[in-house]
């Protein structure tokens, strides 16, 4: 059990006197703070904020940071406020305590929310300083070694959410000893009886191998030797989680996923560990396609080092070479880059990707719909596994396996996302949705007034790229809604004999009001989307009298205009399933709450009682030359025999049209009936459609379909 001295007496090796007597200070005032309070174990609730700081010392993190794990319960456990820590610490501790302090709980829908809304808020802590997130880390490492006295339900829902989110986060981090550990204790925690079993055949196994791993390090040590070259060598054994999630996706026994032997070289140079991997290619033969550069091309989370995959006599062999900076960083990430110099920290590489990680969630913060989508986001940030690619200047591009070129394009820069048509892997011409691979080049192909699609959701990977396509459609709809609503406005208006040049700015201000619509521009945009009705608001803007008393003024149906429909582009234009109109067809728009203009045909079931309510219905008409294809269903009735349904297609293909969907239902010994969609660009392309369907001979009967 540590204690104040003797974790004093451990930060003397790297603080001064001033600096670890505020630490002390922090340890009195929040023993003073949490004085009766205890923990389930029944300690005294000043060993958790101790063991924090014990986590963070082994880090060897700075002063303010230990202070602030002494004091990361106080503000919310003691209501003690955060003017009183930061009157006897400092703004800079008091900021620290604030961002790490549990978050107030609000009602959310659900626990899931509410931990996404927390994680979401701590975010926001962290992007002002990240030394937010080590101490969350830390005090989450030490309430998962605590676990023991909660009940079952409890241990579960912590230990999930430790594997989701801390884990990896610590791994994002580089910080692999918090990062291991905070896995195995989840891994225990969640499934206690097969982490026992993996630990006792770890143990078996390592008794029984013990000759085989003597041999081979002996031979590694011997080669390094003789080429005089300083390596230390070490076995290295995976951790529970690790195999226990290799097991899982490869399908494969515990005896298949050990049968590789894994060592660590240690050395003093760069230089040396390029000869210490020709050494050991030497020794053993390599297997193809497993060596990899990580000293080059580091990882997103900082980690350097050699990979190489050896045949060995009897086994494989798994060797990683690097030097000791590397292994310090591998060890402890991020945080070996804080070392304190008077009121400011040297910044290293891993520093600066480490913020600019930090950047980058504030940024799918901002444009997340709500907490859960944000919490989806990072969650597949924390868990990708990286391909590198170029760009045709050489830059390094890392993006997680199974991104596209769209990924691509995204990661350089939102506008070249936004316009991107298609794109050169290797000099070829390639689609925006193939998957890339390790080491090739890619070139973006943009065009200006190119937008995004709402099928790129479908094959981006990346948090970033989904992020920007979801908030760009968001403004395109808003915008198309903004035009319908106004269009809708205007033709509404026309109704009653008034146009919007018209009306009076006072009187267009009052109306405003009375609805609680801050501008003109939001009130298009409510009637596009159909959350107001454009008929009752031109009622009201043409009205003289005050807005209570307005009486409807109705025209002779005849005079109504009709708003006019270019295609089937945009996002807050639906055209209804049912009826499936096309150009051609009269058609009438019916405003859903929120989902914009829904267009159905005018002899549709659905509408028939509201065709003459100008509050429910909105009469409209096609815009000349609209190239864009439609579906259209029919139903036709054929003769049984041997390649009618190639006869059909063809027949369908031949007018210039495709086949969306076919289904053949049998209707009597000598007939069939075949129920198909088709795309066609009209009433008139349909009529030769079906025209060429009649002309075949099989065909007795042909109609068109309208539910």
């Amino acid at each position: 059990m540590p204690t104040i001295d003797s974790l004093a007496e451990r930060l003397q090796t790297y603080l001064d006197t001033s600096q670890v007597n505020v630490v002390r200070r922090a340890y009195y005032y929040a023993e003073q703070a949490h004085e009766g309070q205890y923990r389930r174990s029944g300690e005294p609730y000043i060993v958790h904020p101790l063991a924090v700081a014990q986590v963070l010392a082994d880090l060897q993190l700075d002063h303010q940071c230990l202070a602030a794990a002494m004091l990361h319960d106080v503000i919310e456990d003691t209501g003690i406020p955060k003017e009183a820590i930061s009157a006897q610490f400092g703004e800079a501790i008091a900021e620290l305590v604030d961002g790490v302090s549990k978050l107030t709980q609000i009602e959310f829908k659900s626990k899931a929310e509410a931990q996404a809304e927390n994680f979401q808020k701590m975010t926001l802590a962290m992007a002002r300083d990240i030394r937010v997130i080590l101490v969350k880390l830390a005090d989450r490492l030490h309430n998962m070694r605590t676990l023991g006295p909660l009940k079952p339900e409890k241990r579960r829902r912590i230990a999930s959410e430790t594997l989701d989110i801390y884990a990896p986060i610590a791994n994002r981090l580089g910080i692999r000893n918090m990062y291991v550990e905070l896995e195995d204790l989840g891994f225990q925690a969640m499934y206690p009886m097969r982490a026992r079993y993996i630990q006792e055949a770890i143990r078996k196994l390592r008794t029984e191998h013990q000759e085989i791993i003597s041999d081979i390090r002996n031979k590694l040590e011997s080669a390094l030797t003789t080429q005089g070259i300083d390596g230390r060598v070490s076995g290295r054994e995976k951790h529970l989680n690790s195999i226990y999630r290799k097991m899982k996706a490869k399908r494969r026994s515990f005896q298949d996923i050990m049968d590789v032997y894994a060592f660590r070289i240690v050395t003093d140079t760069v230089d040396n560990c390029y000869r210490i991997l020709g050494v050991v290619h030497s020794l053993f033969k390599p297997v193809p396609g497993r060596f990899k550069d990580y000293i080059a091309v580091p990882k997103g989370n900082g980690y350097q080092s050699l990979h190489t995959t050896l045949f060995g006599a009897k086994v494989n062999i798994e060797v990683q070479i690097r030097t000791d900076e590397m292994e310090r960083i591998a060890s402890t990430g991020v945080a070996a880059h804080w070392v304190y110099k008077g009121e400011s920290f040297m910044s290293g590489t891993q520093q600066l990707r480490a913020e600019k990680w930090v950047q980058n969630l504030m940024l799918l913060s901002e444009q997340a719909n709500d907490s859960l989508e944000f919490i989806e986001h990072v969650k597949m940030d924390l868990f990708a596994d990286e391909i590198y690619v170029f760009t045709p200047k050489g830059r390094i591009l890392e993006l997680p396996g199974g991104a596209t070129p769209l990924d691509f394009a995204y990661s350089i820069h939102t506008d070249i996302g936004n316009s991107a048509v298609a794109c050169r892997i290797n000099k070829h011409l390639s689609s925006l949705s193939v998957p890339l691979k390790n080491g090739q080049t890619v070139e973006v192909i943009t065009a200006p007034g190119a937008k995004p699609r709402l099928a790129w959701l479908d094959y981006v990977v990346t948090p970033r790229a989904k992020s920007h396509i979801r908030h760009q459609l968001k403004q395109q709809k808003q915008s198309e809604a903004r035009e319908l609503g106004r269009k809708m406005l205007k033709k509404n208006l026309q109704s009653f004999g008034k146009a919007l040049e018209e009306l009076s700015g006072e009187h267009i201000a009052r109306v405003l009001q009375h609805n609680q619509i801050p501008t003109m521009e939001k009130l298009y945009e409510d009637i596009g989307m159909g959350s107001r009705m454009s008929f009752i608001l031109a009622r009201q803007l043409v009205s003289d009298q005050a807005v209570s008393e307005i009486q409807p003024m109705l025209q002779s149906e005849g005079d109504k205009p009709a708003l006019v429909i270019e295609g089937t582009e945009g996002a807050v234009l639906n055209f209804a399933h049912c009826c499936k109109p096309i150009p051609g067809d009269p058609i009438v728009g019916v405003s859903g709450s929120g989902n914009g203009l829904t267009i159905h045909s005018e002899t549709c079931e659905r509408v028939r009682n509201i065709l003459q309510d100008p509050e429910q219905c909105i009469h409209l008409k096609w815009a000349k030359d609209i190239t864009d294809e439609f579906s259209v269903a029919l139903r036709i009735e054929i003769e049984k025999r041997r390649g009618m349904i190639a006869e059909l297609a063809s027949a369908i293909s031949l007018a210039d049209a495709n086949i969306e969907k076919i289904s053949v239902d049998d209707q009597n010994a000598k007939l069939s009936s075949v129920s198909m969609v088709i795309k066609v660009k009209g009433r008139a392309h349909l009529a030769r459609v079906m025209r060429r369907l009649k002309n075949l001979k099989a065909v007795s009967a042909l109609a068109r379909v309208k539910h």
